[in-house]
């Protein structure tokens, strides 16, 4: 087990109270694989204070000198992604190559808002109707940023986060998921590297329940991003509401893809299981509801079994492993419960549905990849978010009757058809109510210039990646000036 220290006003640190946090290694129950300080609320506080400084100084840098460390910093991720990815997979469970891409993209990330800030401009010159006067709406930082950041995606989710907030000239007070620390450690330690002033940047780590008042409650927050569950994102966006704190959700989806008759079955089929099976599913874009045209379901199915049949779950760091675990005991626990309650509402099970028993996968948190058919919509697995490799089949006798089975849910983050009629691909472009539609492509895998975010309970009007994102990262402020006698 290794000790992993947190960084706090620029300085790697221990909790004052010699306290520590063991990380679990999903991929094997047995030993923690790591551990992390335990921070108290009077430490999260520290964390405030240092940001306020911080934020002072970097709210003036230059932004071509701010862009500097971002790219300074992207090109460490580079030069160190093969430790970080070892770690990603260690901590979350997803394979080596699934961490080792995410690594190049939080860097992609870094760079992307480099170049953006950094080449970019201050604002907008605007026309007066008075004489000899020049009007501009300047963009500039708000202040004190808390991100809170899942365990499913724990380094490019932080940087997602943290490269346009940090390019914008906040200052930012990260909280990574208690599964996955170690992962945003990585990110804050590049960043600090590259020479990040002192207290820019601090990462809190400690029990959410002990330190949740003083993360949540300090009076300097000016903004708060977090990825997570609608329960709690719910609640945070209450609380936020009524102190005038800005707040962008990230929240749940439900996802589906229509595979209509004329598509190409073998390519969509073999996308949709990429989709619905790669990270273990753990991906709030991953495709779980399948709607396909009833003449072609029969063989579609056929393709999507044999394309399931060919994943192997095994260690995330073992070559050849096609799905590593879930991230934890309880969260498996919940997978297996939403298979058990569709198949007492009369799905089948025509695939997976169960954990490996055998080697050292019984030690870890695996279910095998899992199909469901003979499933409608009013079974829960159909509207619930399972967050897990669990996909449901449903068949519909046309193009509008998909777009309804689509539009009939209370989530709205990303939708794909697979069609070779044009006509189809646009009306379906237009009709389906979420944040993301593809056409013959997976559900997931949003590039870092495409704005990404959901209707509905998907998430908030605040949109991440892309120059959308720096609207929530930044204030505007318009300025007059008279210049005439």
């Amino acid at each position: 087990m290794r000790s992993v220290e947190t960084l706090v006003g620029g300085e790697w640190v221990a909790a004052g109270s010699g306290e520590w946090i063991d990380v679990q290694n999903p991929a094997d129950l047995r030993t923690p694989a790591f551990r992390v300080p335990a921070l108290a609320p009077d430490e999260v506080t520290r964390a405030y204070d240092h940001a306020e400084r911080g934020f002072a100084g970097w709210r003036s840098t230059n932004p071509l000198a701010r862009a500097a460390v971002l790219t300074g910093a992207a090109a460490l991720l580079r030069e160190r992604a093969g430790a970080i990815a070892e770690d990603i997979a260690t901590e979350n469970g997803k394979t080596r190559a699934e961490a080792h891409g995410e690594t190049l993209k939080a860097a992609d990330f870094l760079e992307y808002y480099a170049l953006l800030v950094g080449r970019g401009g201050y604002g907008t010159l605007l026309n007066d109707a008075r004489p000899d006067t020049r009007t501009s709406a300047q963009q500039e930082p708000i202040g004190v940023v808390l991100a809170i950041t899942p365990w499913n995606d724990p380094l490019i989710t932080p940087a997602r986060k943290l490269a346009p907030a940090l390019a914008a000239g906040n200052a930012v007070v990260l909280k990574p998921a208690g599964e996955t620390p170690v992962s945003g450690l990585h990110l804050a330690r590049a960043l600090h590297d590259a020479g990040l002033p002192a207290g820019v940047l601090g990462v809190v780590t400690g029990r959410t329940a002990r330190i949740s008042s003083a993360l949540l409650g300090d009076a300097r927050v000016a903004a708060v991003t977090f990825t997570g569950s609608n329960e709690v994102g719910d609640r945070l966006r209450t609380e936020f509401a009524a102190r005038n704190i800005r707040f962008q959700g990230e929240l749940g989806g439900k996802n589906a893809s229509v595979v209509l008759a004329d598509a190409d079955l073998p390519k969509a089929a073999k996308t949709v299981a990429a989709a619905s099976f790669g990270q273990a599913g753990q991906r709030c874009t991953a495709t779980s509801r399948v709607v396909v045209e009833r003449s072609v379901a029969e063989e579609f199915t056929r393709l999507l079994l044999a394309e399931v049949a060919r994943i192997e779950p095994g260690a995330p760091l073992a070559a050849g492993t096609g799905m590593g675990p879930l991230s934890s005991p309880r969260h498996r626990d919940g997978v297996l419960g939403h298979i058990e309650g569709a198949v007492k509402q009369g799905a089948t099970v025509l695939a997976g549905g169960d954990v490996p028993a055998d080697g050292d996968l019984a030690h870890g948190c695996y279910v095998r990849p899992t199909v469901l058919g003979d499933v409608t919509a009013d079974f829960a697995v159909w509207r619930e978010e399972v967050f897990g490799p669990v996909v449901a089949l449903c068949a519909v006798d046309s193009f509008e009757e998909a777009v309804a089975a689509v539009n009939d849910s209370g989530f709205g983050l990303a939708a794909a058809v697979f069609t070779q009629d044009l006509t189809a691909a646009h009306r379906f472009a237009d009709e389906a109510e979420c944040g993301q539609i593809a056409v013959n492509l997976t559900t997931p895998g949003w590039d870092v210039h495409h704005p990404f975010g959901g209707f509905h309970a998907s998430g908030s009007p605040f949109k991440e990646q892309g120059a959308e994102a720096l609207h929530f990262y930044t204030r505007v402020k318009t300025v007059a000036i008279h210049y005439g006698a």
